[in-house]
């Protein structure tokens, strides 16, 4: 085994080692629609926007509303569907989504979907081939040259390429008509959705409407229009003039079965699309978005004006209180030094994020474990969610296997963020981020009573022995507390083993 390995490393250089992205590559040019009021989606937010108002936000914690929400604006779309991605799998929600987009397509709707290239390997030709259809075209942002047939030659074949495709884009979004739109932290996949049937991810979306959709729809078309996104087309290895297929080809669709209400209580937001009336929390907001330039380095300037720049000082300014939800959470000594400077000013702050047993990037939480102990003793309240979740009542929490993926932070009960963005290095300086920026005491309060819902259970406390000053991890299980000394949940040879490659794990790279 060890010996074709070799073998297969040898020959992916020899072959991949050279490989070179393609040259005079033919992009179109296109941007958002720029009559959304024309539509019927706009035409149902115009109707449903109070005096006085510009965006409003519905938020979505619940996988299956996630879910419907995303195949009701397929649906809906008259006119344009623009679709970006970290990831989108081919498992049963990501084929069902695709045949909304490609039905979309056929009945006329410009759709445009721009993945991320870290996970498309061995699908040049599927994508392309979706693309030879009318009104459908798939680009991919920041491609690997050679070796695309799986992960593991891709980057042999990249080895001395690391420093370019090690920056991804991680931004998640989906824009219907110009007039509504989906952010937030979900990929597209069962396990985002709480579909899966061994292991999910607690996560978060948030749906907008009105003046805020049309800079995120600039966003898109930055990125769209960027150097770096490539159609799919440019790596197929077939004649795409030989494989259109006639518009005419139906194509099927699945039905979409969702909860009578979601975890806050709101009906389906397809119903009230077809009631023509949206009940939203209406508030100022903003955009903050990294440039798709990104990829190509930064410089000390630059840091300030990226997404996890924004969000740093969106908590500097706290004046109370902050809440921080990162599922990978490494604040490294910047974010410390930020830390101690709130906490000498009195402010309450209080941290979830992954247990170990419950990260599904075990080198990332070393990076994170190190920072456990300074942060308890300077008075942060700092939560690890369990691998495991007993849920009572609706809330962010799952009741089975889940890891946490959400990511947000509020600030001061009113000043809300809710993106793509870890806290950790990789989201701070290498990747691509987007999110909004929302001033809004609804949806800090929303959030507070999803997250306050059966928190308890669902999560460890982690605080300071009074004997041995030893870190220590509180459960709660129907008013019962456990106390653990050790990472709950893993085995001591698997901590071991991690600690052995902790020197392997340096953090600019978690």
């Amino acid at each position: 085994m060890m010996k074709n390995f070799l073998l297969l490393a040898t020959l992916t250089l020899l072959l991949g080692g050279c490989a070179a992205l393609p040259e005079q590559v033919h992009r179109t040019p296109s941007v958002a629609l720029a009559t959304p009021q024309d539509t019927r989606l706009g035409r149902v937010v115009r109707d449903s926007m109070p005096a006085g108002q510009q965006s409003g936000f519905r938020l979505l914690p619940s996988g299956n509303f996630a879910f419907d929400t995303r195949i009701a604006l397929a649906r809906r779309a008259e006119r344009t569907l623009d679709v970006q991605y970290y990831l989108f799998h081919g498992d049963e929600t990501g084929r069902a989504i695709g045949r909304e987009l490609l039905a979309a397509a056929l009945r006329g709707v410009r759709v445009r979907i721009l993945l991320d290239d870290i996970a498309t390997q061995g699908q040049d030709e599927l994508l392309a081939r979706l693309s030879t259809h009318p009104n459908f075209e798939v680009r991919v942002f920041n491609p690997f040259a050679g070796g695309r047939s799986s992960l593991f030659t891709r980057v042999i074949a990249s080895l001395g390429d690391l420093d370019r495709v090690n920056h991804r884009m991680h931004n998640k979004l989906f824009v219907a008509d110009n007039a509504m739109a989906i952010t937030g932290g979900r990929n597209i996949g069962n396990e985002y959705f709480m579909q899966s049937a061994t292991s999910n991810f607690v996560d978060l979306d948030v749906f907008a409407v009105g003046a805020i959709v049309a800079p995120l729809s600039a966003v898109f078309d930055e990125f769209w229009n960027s150097e770096y996104a490539y159609p799919a087309s440019a790596f197929a290895t077939f004649r795409l003039e030989e494989e259109v297929t006639p518009a005419a080809q139906p194509v099927a669709v699945v039905p979409v079965v969702v909860e009578v209400r979601d975890a806050l209580g709101h009906a389906a937001l397809a119903t009230e699309i077809d009631a023509g009336k949206l009940s939203l929390a209406w508030a100022n907001a903003s955009v903050v978005a990294d440039s798709p330039d990104k990829v190509a380095g930064l410089t000390t300037r630059g840091v300030a004006k990226t997404v996890g720049g924004r969000v740093l000082r969106l908590m500097e300014g706290a004046q109370s209180d902050i809440t921080v939800i990162s599922p990978y959470f490494v604040p490294g000594e910047v974010g410390m030094a930020a830390m101690r400077q709130l906490a000498d000013r009195g402010i309450r702050m209080v941290v979830l994020t992954n247990s170990l047993a419950a990260n599904d990037s075990a080198l990332v939480h070393l990076g994170y474990a190190r920072y456990r102990r300074p942060m308890v003793e300077m008075g942060v309240h700092l939560y690890e969610l369990r691998s495991t979740q007993k849920r009572k009542r609706p809330g962010l929490f799952g009741s089975s296997h889940a890891s946490l993926h959400a990511k947000l932070v509020v600030v001061d009960q009113r000043r809300v963020f809710i993106g793509s963005l870890n806290l950790d290095a990789r989201s701070m300086l290498t990747n691509t981020e987007m999110g909004l920026l929302i001033d809004s005491q609804q949806l800090a309060a929303e959030l507070d009573g999803l997250l306050r819902a059966d928190r308890d259970e669902s999560v460890y406390r982690l605080r300071l022995s009074a004997r041995t000053g030893a870190l220590e991890w509180v459960a709660t299980d129907d008013g019962v507390e456990s106390v653990y000394t050790s990472e709950p949940d893993v085995s001591g040879l698997f901590e071991f083993g991690l600690w052995l490659l902790s020197p392997l794990a340096p953090e600019e790279l978690l």
